[in-house]
């Protein structure tokens, strides 16, 4: 799998009916589909990039009424699996980036961007559950490599619009840690 693509609907039957229409139109694997504040759904897939193109366009064509946000990124950093599921393992901090989004699509772009960007570790993307529908992420590493990779990462959600704050701690608290994952 080296592609991911995403729908996020306005509605939960929609959201339900775009994963269906997602995956009888092509050959892609359902990562993630279920509701995400404040009553919205989400689909996230994965495969191919012809096949995840697809799949998003397939459920963007016929549901357009309910679509409030969408990607396909291809040739995905393999960092985000493990940040999406919440199996990142970070022994320590070092610099601390987090980037903070009002949607979980332009978050999940700008969390591969930032990773893309410089040697990082993505610690954790958490997505709009409990978080009145915005996203945010974590990362590690020394502060000029964190600062890069929040920089690139906020530049793709703010020229979405959906920015809602970057910040760069360069020598958190160990106790930060236990927050995450």
């Amino acid at each position: 799998m080296n592609s991911l693509g995403l729908v996020e609907m306005t509605s939960i039957a929609a959201g339900m009916q775009a994963a269906d229409i997602m995956l009888k139109t092509s050959n892609v694997e359902l990562i993630l589909s279920r509701t995400i504040c404040s009553g919205k759904y989400m689909v996230l897939i994965g495969g191919e990039v012809a096949e995840v193109e697809t799949a998003v366009d397939n459920a963007v064509n016929q549901l357009s009424f309910g679509v409030i946000d969408t990607f396909v990124i291809p040739n995905v950093h393999k960092d985000i699996f493990p940040a999406l599921a919440g199996h990142s393992s970070v022994e320590m901090l070092e610099a601390l980036g987090i980037i903070e989004s009002f949607s979980v699509a332009s978050l999940i772009e700008g969390a591969d961007a930032a990773v893309k960007a410089a040697s990082v570790k993505l610690i954790e993307i958490r997505l709009a559950m409990a978080l009145g529908g915005k996203a945010f992420c974590t990362l590690t590493g020394d502060v000029a490599a964190v600062q890069s990779a929040v920089d690139a990462g906020a530049k793709v959600i703010a020229d979405r619009g959906l920015l809602v704050n970057k910040v760069v701690i360069p020598k958190p608290r160990k106790e930060l840690l236990s927050e995450m994952i």
